[in-house]
């Protein structure tokens, strides 16, 4: 049981095939009380009535509106006195060129995707820090790294890019009070977001490029993330941790 009586936050987890409802599957398997934290308040909640037996959460929050996360927060911190995970997991996309990018798609998945990170973890950081303990696991993306996706768009990319450089910064700044921060980074991951758009024919050109010879799934950066919410990665921080079946192999 690795995660025995800890608490741990999930954004974008209420999703039934999401990464963040997979995550939070395994994190209440593994002993831990989960707040899950979904726009859907009611879809929140029914998705915390799901999981194994424990003291579970659902809360509405939007993870782009400071205001949604700091009321996450304190309704968290009354209801359980600290949390001890933070999984940044809420993310958009949209598929679409650099000239097809318009200032409001722009504005939206950049708030969503990189913006939400810094206001949910502004949120609980105070509490890790007057407790000299905490992890917070980061979503960002292969997109990130390989410079664009398959169904994420340039606007995508960037805003993965930058949840890297404000996880490696938090991570320097808040090391000194324990507080470990890192990052996964997913290849294709069949979930309901890629459902509707990943033909067969389109499903066996990519696993062409992955040495592992299949696509992820929900369960494979669930794992990532029990790793670094738990004492087992208790010595690292500012990490990048691949979940791609090697699509993309760099030094």
């Amino acid at each position: 049981m690795l995660l025995q009586d800890k608490v741990a936050v999930i954004s974008g987890a209420a999703s039934p095939r999401g990464i963040g409802m997979a995550t939070a599957r395994l994190f209440a398997s593994q002993g831990a009380s989960v707040v899950i934290l979904d726009l859907d308040e009611t879809a929140a909640r029914e998705a915390a009535g799901q999981l194994p037996a424990g003291n579970h959460l659902g809360l509405a929050c939007n993870v782009a509106s400071r205001r949604d996360c700091q009321q996450a927060a304190a309704t968290t911190l009354a209801h359980y006195g600290h949390i001890d995970a933070l999984i940044n997991n809420a993310g958009i996309t949209q598929p679409v060129r650099t000239l097809d990018i318009d200032p409001e798609s722009w504005d939206r998945i950049l708030d969503v995707n990189l913006r939400g990170v810094l206001y949910l973890s502004q949120a609980f950081l105070p509490s890790m820090r007057e407790r000299k303990a905490g992890s917070i696991a980061c979503m960002s993306s292969v997109s990130a790294q390989r410079g664009g996706g398959i169904f994420g768009g340039p606007h995508y990319s960037a805003a993965k890019a930058g949840v890297l450089g404000l996880a490696k910064a938090m991570a320097r700044e808040f090391g000194p009070d324990n507080i470990r921060v890192n990052c996964v980074t997913p290849g294709l991951i069949q979930t309901d977001i890629t459902g509707g758009k990943l033909t067969d024919e389109l499903r066996q050109d990519i696993i062409k490029g992955i040495p592992l010879n299949r696509l992820g799934n929900a369960e494979d950066v669930a794992n990532a993330y029990l790793f670094l919410a738990s004492g087992l990665s208790a010595y690292i921080t500012g990490a990048v941790i691949d979940v791609n079946g090697g699509m993309l192999i760099h030094g």
